[in-house]
Formats: structure tokens, sequence, C-alpha cells
């Protein structure tokens, strides 16, 4: 299979031969990797019951997805990514924001999935070959995982969706056989190993979950639906079918791995760490396939990450070939790891992480899908291009390319998220205003929103209309 050639740009209608199946095959088979089953481990190790931990995270996910699924019909409109897609409301030097936004959550995701993943592999190792566990056992085995990650992401989108396809498959399976494995362990019980609810009462406690291991699924993904619906083709296939499949896939591809790391934490009584009492209480037979799982499902998820921040980093650095930019994030990923390994345990640096880039995210994603409603779904996928083109003009010029309005309001909207997170090392000033309950993503896709919706409101919706028209022109460089 030929290494994939397209970056950024906008992909031509031949190329858009991907369907509402591929879409729901990418992002199942993608996600069923302990990068996100141990998502499923943070409402246990808040100290939250079984009940209540599941209810968070079906509770986040539906609402998540309900917020993020639309961003996936604008890629399929435009034919390009979604940070280069938001262009048409930040413009097309504005579009940066968007860029930055996917940069970070893609670089969190992926040093993540190769962590988690490369402890569990380390240890059902030292459980199968006696291998030790060391710093150069992690370090090898971080290595190698990075490395397989980076092969898949720098061949591009054919290789990964084959991955996604085969995955979907072979883990299910994997989990099935979990379910078996670990089952005679379980307990509905809250881990007494936790100390209690972690912020102290039960409804804190759980709304913290909600949006940490429910919510930030769907929002990891504000940035990356794009890369996936622009190979779709708006002349085959409906909007209605992709935003349907777009929510499947979300929904199965989110809760299943979650709700299986929810499930083997209450069998392995993992309350501080993940990991290591995962391996610790699989029976023998279980270790092959939980080392499968570890190391294939890592590298299909972490790839999809690393595709994702190289057409990001392309978008800021139009001179950037793709191949190059993958390689240069992924050395950035890989250092994250290790930082991770050594700096930080796991549920303070996942809770810090996901609410931090959810309440900088939220206000990207509304403004972006108020732009959609506004414009009706009709963009000039030309203009969207000038930025990459080293070329200046276009109808999503604005001042200088960027669009103030949009860029203040998100500026606003993350701003008041960061002032309202709760985070196990810092505590927002306001939080004293929603009765110490972290509702900063609530807050901040608000005030981002209203305040785009405020200062838009004396600007024409039909920019896209007036292309047509012939109205607005570019000048090169």
């Amino acid at each position: 299979m030929p290494m994939e050639q397209r970056g950024v740009d906008t992909i031509p209608e031949e190329e858009r031969t991907s369907g509402p199946r591929d879409l729901v095959s990418i992002l199942l088979g993608s996600n069923l990797c302990l990068g996100v089953i141990v998502f499923g481990w943070l409402p246990p190790s808040f100290g939250l019951g079984w009940w209540a931990s599941v209810s968070s995270i079906v509770v986040g996910t539906l609402v998540g997805t309900a917020l993020t699924a639309p961003l996936a019909l604008i890629s399929l409109r435009t034919a390009t990514n979604l940070s280069t897609s938001s262009g048409a409301q930040f413009g097309v030097r504005g579009r940066l924001v968007g860029s930055v936004v996917g940069l970070l959550l893609a670089l969190g995701y992926t040093a993540l999935t190769v962590w988690i993943g490369g402890d569990v592999m380390v240890g059902a190792l030292g459980r199968l070959v006696g291998l030790p566990a060391n710093e150069v056992s992690y370090g090898v085995v971080y290595g190698l995982l990075a490395a397989a990650t980076v092969a898949g992401a720098v061949y591009g989108y054919r290789v990964l969706l084959a991955l996604s396809r085969v995955l979907a498959v072979g883990m299910t399976a994997l989990l099935v056989l979990g379910v078996i494995a670990y089952a005679p362990h379980f307990t509905t019980d809250a881990l007494p190993e936790a100390g209690g609810y972690l912020l102290g009462g039960f409804w804190p406690t759980w709304l913290l979950a909600t949006v940490a291991a429910g919510l930030s699924g769907p929002i990891a993904f504000i940035t990356l639906l794009g890369d996936y619906t622009r190979y779709i083709s708006p002349a085959r296939h409906t909007s209605r079918r992709v935003l349907h499949a777009t929510w499947l896939g979300l929904i199965l591809g989110l809760l299943v791995p979650q709700l299986f790391g929810t499930f083997t934490s209450y069998a392995a009584r993992a309350a501080l760490d993940y990991a290591g009492p995962l391996v610790d209480a699989s029976p023998g037979w279980y270790l092959v396939p939980l080392l499968l799982a570890a190391s294939a499902g890592s590298v299909g998820n972490a790839g999809l990450m690393l595709y994702s921040m190289g057409l990001d980093l392309d978008a800021i650095l139009p001179r950037a070939s793709r191949a190059r930019a993958t390689c240069t994030v992924a050395v950035v990923a890989t250092i994250c790891v290790f930082v991770g390994h050594y700096a930080s345990t796991a549920q303070s640096a996942m809770t810090s992480f996901v609410l931090l880039l959810t309440a900088v995210g939220t206000p990207w994603a509304v403004i972006t899908l108020i732009g959609f409603a506004r414009c009706r779904g009709v963009y000039d996928a030309d203009a969207l291009q000038v930025f990459n083109r080293r070329a200046r003009g276009g109808i999503y010029w604005y001042r200088s390319g960027w669009n103030i309005p949009a860029t203040v309001s998100w500026a606003l909207g993350a701003a008041v998220g960061l002032l309202a997170v709760s985070l196990p090392s810092y505590e927002g000033p306001l939080l004293s205003l929603t009765g110490g309950v972290d509702c900063s993503f609530l807050l901040s896709g608000l005030v981002g929103g209203v305040a785009y919706a405020v200062l838009e409101s004396r600007q024409s919706p039909d920019r896209a209309y007036a292309a047509r028209l012939g109205e607005f022109e570019e000048e090169a460089v």
C-alpha cells in the first residue's frame, strides 16, 4: 500500500472513496485499546461504586457525542481536516487556534496510550518470560511501541483504516476473553483503597468522573473527526448517514473499552494504579491475549492520534511535509511518555490533562459549530487553502487572516474554563461560584459561544455565497 501524500490540502473527489462503514470501523477499531480502556479506571479510583461509575461514563459519553459528532459534517463539505476548515470562522491564519488545540489533544492521548500500553506489556512479559521491570525494559518497550506507531502514521489514512478494521474484530474478541478472565473476582462495591470520594462528596466526585472519564472521550475527537470524513464524498453519502455513523462509532468506540476498564478495575482491585493490578490479577492463560491487546491496540490508537498530529503540524508549518511533521511530533510524544512515567502518577496526570484540554477545546468546538450553522454548511473549499499556498485574500481573510471576534470569543471561553477548573494540584477562583463543582467545560463553551454569537451578529452569515459572486479576490504573496 503506497504512502499517503496528502497533507491538509483539499482531497479530490476521485480520492474520496471511504463511506460511513469505514468511519464506524476506524472509530471503533482504533479506540479498543488500553489508552481508552484506562479512562474507565478513573471513576473507581475517585472512590465511586460500580453503578455510579457506569452512569458517569455513559452520561458523559452521550453528552459529549451529541456535541462533537456534528463536527464530522464540516470536513464532509470542505474535503480537508477540521482545523483547516475552522478557517471559515477564525480566518485562514486564525485556524491555527484549532491546529494548536488539536496538536495538544493528540499529543497527550498519544503519550498516554504508549505509556499505559507499555506498562502493561512490561508487566505481562515479566510474568511470561521474566522480563525485569526496570528502566531499561520500560525504555525499550516504549521505543518499540513508538516506532511501530510512527510507521502506521507515516503511511497514512489507508493503512490506519485497514488496521482499524482488523482491530475492530480482534480487539473485541480479546475484550470478551478479558471479561471471562476477570469475572470471578468482580465486585460492585467501591474500592476501599481509593480512600473514599475524591472530592469529599458523591455528586462533586460523580460530576468530576462524568467530565474526566465520559465527556473527555468525545471531546478528544473535536479536531480528529475531519481527518476521516474528508475522505467521504457528499455526492455518494448523505449528511444524515455520516452523522449516524459518527454517533455509532463514537458511542461504541468509547463505551465498550471504557466500561471494560471499569469492570476490570473492580475485578483487579485497581484503586491507585491500573496497569500493575491488571497484570497481577490476570489468569495465566490470558497473559498472551493481554499482551496482544496492549501492543496492537496501542499502535492502532496512537497511530491515528499521531497521524492527526502530523496533519495539525503540517497546517501550522505548510512548508513541512506530512511525513516529516509526523516524525517530529512522534519524538515529542515519546519524550512526554518518559516524563509521565518518571514524574507523575497516572491518575493525577490523566485528570489534569483531560480537564485542561476540555476547558480549552470546548469553546473552539462550539464556535466552529455555530459557524457551520450560520453558513448553512456552505464553504469555499479553495479559499480555506490560502494560508497553505502562502497567499493572501479570499473570503476567509478577514483582518490579515484572523477573524478577531471568533478568536477573542475562544480566548474568553478558554480563560473562563481555566479559571473554573478543579485539578488535583490547582483550583480555579471561579469554583466558589459553582459550589466547588468543576463546570469548566460548560462555562467555557457557554461563554465562548455567547460571545461569538454577539460579536458576529453584525456580520453577514452568507460569506460563502458571496464567494460565488466573485466579491472576494485572492492575492499572491
